[in-house]
């Protein structure tokens, strides 16, 4: 059975101890669950399970502080006189080559305000995203490639995806 099973199992076993299953239960049940099998640990057969935990957490921070980002330069953008806008469409070569690899950066290109991805290439080399503060558009390439992709791979891939 795979830690992660098991991690569900002893959440769903807080969830039937404290007899109620709501979301934010279920949430400490499976945090409980994750200390205690990571106490455990050595006992268990060897697995990456508990680095991939960590993964996801950093990267559901990154991904709400990048949202947060986006959401304050644009709502700057609409309060405030002027247009400081810089809106282009830039091209930026994939790394990403499965399906899965590259919708998962698409949803995360999409999900921040301000950009939005118009295609990707039938080769799966390039993807093409509209940006609208882009002043240096190889500043803007090398953020999504270095933020966004490299951290989506590092975690699809369980392995350190390969830097720049």
């Amino acid at each position: 059975m795979s830690y992660f099973f098991l991690n569900i199992a002893l959440a769903l076993s807080w969830g039937a101890l404290t007899g109620n299953f709501t979301p934010p239960n279920l949430l400490i049940g499976f945090i409980l669950g994750y200390g205690a099998l990571f106490v455990i640990r050595r006992a268990l057969e060897p697995s990456d399970y508990f680095v991939k935990v960590r993964q996801v957490i950093r990267f559901v921070l990154f991904f709400l502080w990048e949202l947060l980002r986006a959401n304050l330069r644009v709502a700057y953008d609409v309060l405030t006189p002027g247009f400081h806008m810089q809106p282009r469409v830039i091209g930026i070569p994939l790394e990403a080559r499965t399906d899965a690899e590259i919708m998962a950066l698409t949803y995360f290109i999409n999900l921040m305000p301000g950009s939005v991805v118009l295609d990707v290439s039938t080769d799966r080399s390039m993807m093409f995203v509209h940006v609208m503060y882009a002043p240096d558009a190889d500043a803007m390439r090398r953020e999504i490639k270095e933020s966004g992709e490299r951290r989506i791979l590092r975690l699809m891939r369980g392995i350190k995806a390969k830097e720049g």
